[in-house]
């Protein structure tokens, strides 16, 4: 963690006393840590005791303060690789899930465009009220990450969950985070993402509903952790994850024709495409006319199978497919795994409803090519993309 720039957030629970020693040991192992105190967070730990041992001004009021004409939760924002929260108290969570920004750590969430963990404390009975696990789902869906709270005594009395998490935990956790940040440094990554269309006539296509938000997210989160990405990617609204090598395309058949060029230079191929299984035979040189009876008959001839063409030509790379089913997943995944000489594949149910195509979450079933099958929970895509990418390290690491 030497010089990460980590953007420590204390909200007003009992729990706050931890936060000095959890400052103490990012510090010691090479953090520079600025911190940010929700507007009570100074009822059970001083600005000073934290500034004294983080070595930088606490952003502890939204005015009256030194620095409040230099916008202080902008600059920590624009300066932080982390921004961490301990403890994030009930309050806390619900102002992050709503946008609320009335105190310097909800105005610090809001300016903050990088990643963010969060280690709750609580009374049981408000960590299992509705309200705090609805705001908990909504935030998990924007990708916040949450080191969840241990069972045990509290403050309170009682027992149960809600403990802060033992801060072994939280720093491990933390530590985890820069060290995936490299994990996959020296890999050449090809990705697939989006729909492919195919047109009729000059102004109709055939198509699918698919977002390309999957691909985009497993190739925004490879370059993040260190591979040399290189994304094929059919019509998006999206807009291109930086520092990777985009290349756009229409049809399968360009699609085709961009992975055959970039797989021998690649290591690692991840189909995520929704591409399209038919084309018209005859392109139409003129706008298809309505006719009298109103029917219209389509003559439609297969694309090529991208992954099948790529079983053909592979040497050493290791192969990820996609199945987006309606019905049979796990049969038809296996089928797909077994005839396409797959080493993985990513299987989801696209009639379930609220996942899937144009949704941010989804939920997936992988089967490698021992046929282990291996079932997620509904999680955001971005956590899925991490996933499978830690699957692929667990590849790169046998070759």
């Amino acid at each position: 963690m030497k010089n990460k720039k980590i953007a420590l957030a204390v909200s007003a629970g009992i729990a706050a006393y931890k936060a000095v020693e959890l400052l103490r040991m990012l510090v010691k192992e090479g953090a520079e840590v600025r911190v940010t105190m929700s507007a009570n967070a100074g009822q059970f730990v001083t600005p000073l005791t934290l500034e004294a041992l983080s070595g930088n001004p606490v952003y502890h009021q939204l005015f009256n303060s030194q620095n409040s004409a230099d916008m202080e939760h902008i600059r920590v924002a624009e300066n932080a690789d982390l921004m961490l929260v301990v403890p994030a108290t009930a309050s806390t969570l619900g102002k992050m899930a709503n946008g609320l920004a009335d105190d310097p750590l909800s105005n610090l969430y809001l300016a903050f465009k990088g990643p963010v963990m969060v280690a709750p404390a609580m009374n049981e009975g408000m960590w299992k009220n509705l309200a705090v696990q609805d705001n908990i789902a909504k935030l998990k869906s924007r990708d916040v990450e949450f080191i969840d709270p241990e069972e045990g005594e509290l403050a309170c009395g009682t027992t149960g969950p809600g403990r802060l998490a033992n801060l072994d935990t939280i720093f491990a956790r933390v530590k985890g985070h820069f060290e995936k940040l490299q994990d996959l440094q020296g890999l050449r990554i090809l990705v697939t993402a989006g729909p492919t269309q195919e047109p009729l006539d000059l102004v109709r296509y055939l198509s699918n509903p698919s977002s390309g938000k999957m691909g985009y997210a497993i190739a925004d989160q490879a370059k993040a952790r260190g591979a040399e990405v290189t994304l094929v990617s059919g019509p998006t609204f999206l807009d291109s994850p930086g520092g990777v090598n985009f290349k756009p395309c229409k049809t399968a058949a360009e699609m085709n024709s961009l992975v055959q060029q970039c797989l021998p230079e690649c290591d690692v191929l991840v189909m995520s495409a929704a591409v399209g299984d038919f084309t018209a035979q005859k392109l139409e040189k003129e706008k298809i006319k309505k006719h009298s009876d109103g029917a219209l008959t389509l003559n439609l001839v297969p694309t090529k199978d991208i992954l099948m063409e790529v079983s053909k030509i592979k040497t050493q790379q290791f192969v990820v497919g996609f199945a987006a089913e309606t019905q049979n997943l796990i049969q038809s995944a296996l089928e797909k795994l077994r005839n396409k000489k797959l080493d993985l594949i990513v299987a989801n149910d696209i009639s379930a409803p609220g996942i899937g195509f144009q949704s941010d979450s989804n939920q997936v079933t992988f089967i490698d090519s021992n046929e282990k099958i291996e079932n997620l929970p509904r999680m955001s895509k971005k956590e899925i993309a991490n996933i499978l990418l830690d699957k692929i390290v667990s590849y790169a690491r046998g070759k």
